[in-house]
């Protein structure tokens, strides 16, 4: 019997409670006895090492990777491998995340799917193509209180990824992401 892998995406703005749905899975898995791997990009200090952190300070053990190519190696033994902030690995991440769920394992993704601009943010045009499962959250627009979908930075950076957390990025709505722009 060939055991079929499977992908799931979180995704959705800063501040949408990604994180904490991924953690929530992994631990779901983690206390049926599964094999888990949850791996992080060492660039993300923001609530230090070792750790998959939410915004509101909840926490899974996690490995960090500094690249996309170090992923297979971390994951011979995991059956279960959860990866956070996934745009910050880039395009480079679909390769290894299609090897995984081809091998048969179950990785679950979270990140945002819009950049600062509002562009698709490598690498989730194509694991969207891909998941069996996409999660797409949405927060509260820091502007008006509609519903937001976008991650509005504020302050000046061309730079597509740079780390920061409130008070430097804001949840907005399409109207206000627009007005803001």
């Amino acid at each position: 019997m060939t055991t079929v892998g499977r992908l799931e995406v979180i995704c959705g703005p800063m501040f949408a409670g990604k994180t904490t749905e991924l953690i929530r899975r992994l631990r779901l898995h983690a206390d049926s006895g599964e094999a888990v791997l949850a791996v992080k990009p060492a660039r993300d200090t923001r609530y230090g090492a070792g750790a998959l952190r939410s915004h509101a300070r909840d926490s899974f053990i996690a490995l960090e990777m500094h690249g996309a190519g170090e992923l297979l190696t971390l994951a011979v033994q995991a059956g279960i491998i959860g990866i956070d902030e996934a745009h910050f690995f880039g395009a480079d991440l679909a390769g290894p995340v299609a090897a995984l769920v081809a091998s048969g394992k179950r990785v679950i993704i979270s990140g945002i799917e819009r950049d600062h601009r509002g562009r698709p943010f490598p690498p989730f045009p194509d694991l969207l193509c891909e998941a069996d499962e996409v999660l797409k959250l949405a927060t509260v627009c820091a502007r008006c209180g509609a519903p937001a979908i976008h991650s509005h930075r504020l302050f000046e950076n061309d730079d597509p990824i740079a780390v920061g957390g409130p008070g430097e990025y804001e949840a907005r709505c399409r109207v206000c992401f627009r007005a803001g722009a």
